[in-house]
């Protein structure tokens, strides 16, 4: 005779693992007064690949609102995003940079 599972009178419950979505962050450059226009939109080419139109139309809000939407990344591409602007901008002696803040 086959005995079953005694659980003392508590009920065995199946676990159910939750995943949530990585909170997301929007990057954005800010504007400065000595970083060419031709560099923001290499750089929009170059780390948030965009195509030339879209880059010029971001550059644009940079330089008419002080601030354009580069995209919405979870937090380390984020993080990631807005070094590699500091890193290049540094590199070619520009000021320009990009920050990030939750969506």
């Amino acid at each position: 005779m086959a005995t079953e599972p005694r659980t003392g009178g508590e009920v065995l419950e199946r676990t159910q693992q939750e995943t949530k979505k990585p909170e997301l962050y929007k990057v954005l450059l800010l504007n400065d007064d000595y970083t060419t226009m031709d560099f923001v939109v290499e750089v929009l080419e170059s780390v948030f690949h965009k195509a030339p139109a879209e880059a010029y139309r971001i550059m644009m809000a940079v330089h008419t609102q002080g601030q354009g939407l580069c995209g919405v990344y979870p937090f380390e591409v984020a993080e990631t995003k807005v070094a590699t602007v500091a890193d290049l901008a540094r590199g070619h002696g520009f000021p320009l940079r990009a920050t990030m803040e939750p969506e």
